[in-house]
């Protein structure tokens, strides 16, 4: 009863929600009653939860996927765990309960689903890309839409209209209605498709062209990253490697909104060394974007213009963003052989460093609370361990042992009651609470 309580108060919500989308009353943030909606938590990249942390935490459950996991796990307020998997056979889309590791529902998309994040609302429905299109399936697992895209769209984002914004791996930009899956909006190429100046009978290349370069980035993937967005000015700011190009660029686009919503490209900043290698991450006030360069730097940049404010040289380059609090600190993911846990802030003119951990050896992405407690998966004895640390100061809070845990973690997420949520590549989703 009580589950179907709850299950009715989220879907009174996210009505309420979707139908105050578009009006004057100021941006919806679709995501705002999710866990850990989306690859990076939220609109902006921050890989900041809105729960509050648990201090102490005991392993719960664990389950295999039966294949790797390139992704992290998204987690929905009704506590819907929704992860993808590199399976040669069975289902490569899973949703478990977060309470009791049951699996709720699982079902197959096409192989390029693996890499691909599912993005989730506040009623637990879910957007998920595959080759050729993206799809939505509702909480019990039921189709709702599939609409056909060129190339494999990467994790989605919501704007701040309500409608669903996601690039694909071609550079195609699309802003659909998340109630129906119709466009919302022209479609915006980052990459200008052929012309008749190209030639005629110019082949289109298949959906699932270049994939397997999105996990380093080139030419032949031009958009390997998460979006990140700006709810309050329609900003969407992405990485590209152009045709011709040697190196990624961080773009800017903004989405307009209103009758005549489109996308138009705002600034574009090509000169980071090595090219930009990380997903953007905005700041809480939106004015900077954070990115890491493909030479070991981390970049901060005008969110207005894409001017750098500062860089800062961290000898490693990083496997994904820094999880950035609202209060300005910036937690560092690992690269390379480097897996020191690191905490730097960011004080208009440079970066300085609060804390370093140099005894602990990262092996995740890290991720914070509501109320500054930080997870993050590190090198244990006997294999990795679940490290839950402050971030004020870098201390640890608690180290539990994942069990029979292998290889690296590819995410770490929040639960809705602080849940401490990880998957690892070897193709296993750990609980701890």
């Amino acid at each position: 009863m009580r589950a179907a309580l709850r299950t009715v108060m989220l879907t009174t919500s996210a009505a309420l929600v979707l139908t105050g989308c578009g009006s004057s009353s100021g941006p919806v943030d679709v995501f705002a009653a999710g866990a850990w909606p989306g690859r990076y938590a939220d609109a902006r990249n921050s890989s900041t939860a809105q729960a509050d942390g648990l201090r102490d935490v005991a392993p719960a459950w664990s389950r295999p996927l039966g294949g790797a996991v390139t992704s992290p796990a998204s987690v929905a307020a009704n506590g819907q765990i929704f992860v993808t998997g590199a399976t040669t056979v069975g289902c490569n889309l899973v949703s478990f309960q977060i309470d009791t590791g049951r699996k709720r529902w699982c079902t197959r998309l096409a192989p390029g689903v693996a890499g691909v994040t599912p993005a989730v609302d506040g009623v637990a429905n879910i957007y998920v890309g595959e080759e050729g299109a993206m799809v939505s399936f509702n909480e019990h697992g039921q189709r709702r839409w599939r609409i056909p895209v060129s190339g494999t769209p990467g994790t989605a984002q919501f704007t701040g209209d309500g409608n669903l914004v996601f690039v694909t791996h071609f550079g195609q930009v699309n802003v659909l209605d998340p109630q129906t899956g119709k466009h919302a909006a022209p479609i915006f190429d980052l990459v200008p498709t052929p012309a008749v100046t190209d030639g005629t009978n110019v082949p289109r290349l298949p959906n699932d062209h270049g994939l397997a370069a999105c996990f380093g980035g080139s030419e032949d993937c031009p958009v390997a990253t998460t979006p990140a967005v700006d709810l309050d000015n329609g900003r969407i700011l992405v990485t590209l490697w152009r045709p011709g190009a040697d190196r990624a660029a961080v773009v800017s686009m903004r989405y307009t909104g209103g009758d005549d919503a489109r996308v138009v490209e705002e600034w574009s900043q090509t000169e980071l060394p090595g090219g930009a290698a990380t997903s953007p991450v905005l700041s809480a006030d939106g004015a900077t974007v954070y990115v890491h360069d493909g030479e070991g730097a981390l970049w901060a940049l005008d969110a207005g213009s894409g001017a750098p404010r500062w860089s800062h040289d961290l000898g490693y380059v990083a496997s994904a963003g820094p999880a950035v609090s609202a209060e300005g600190l910036l937690v560092l993911a690992p690269g390379g052989r480097t897996g020191d846990l690191v905490a730097l802030r960011d004080t208009g003119e440079a970066a300085e460093t609060v804390w370093r951990r140099g005894d602990v050896r990262q092996l995740g992405v890290p991720a914070l609370t509501a109320d500054g407690t930080g997870y993050t998966v590190a090198r244990a004895d006997d294999g990795l361990a679940a490290l839950v640390f402050d971030a004020a100061s870098g201390e640890t809070l608690d180290e539990e042992t994942l069990p029979g845990a292998a290889g690296f973690s590819v995410g770490t997420a929040v639960g809705p009651a602080g849940e401490f949520v990880t998957t690892t590549l070897p193709g296993e989703v750990y609980v701890l609470r």
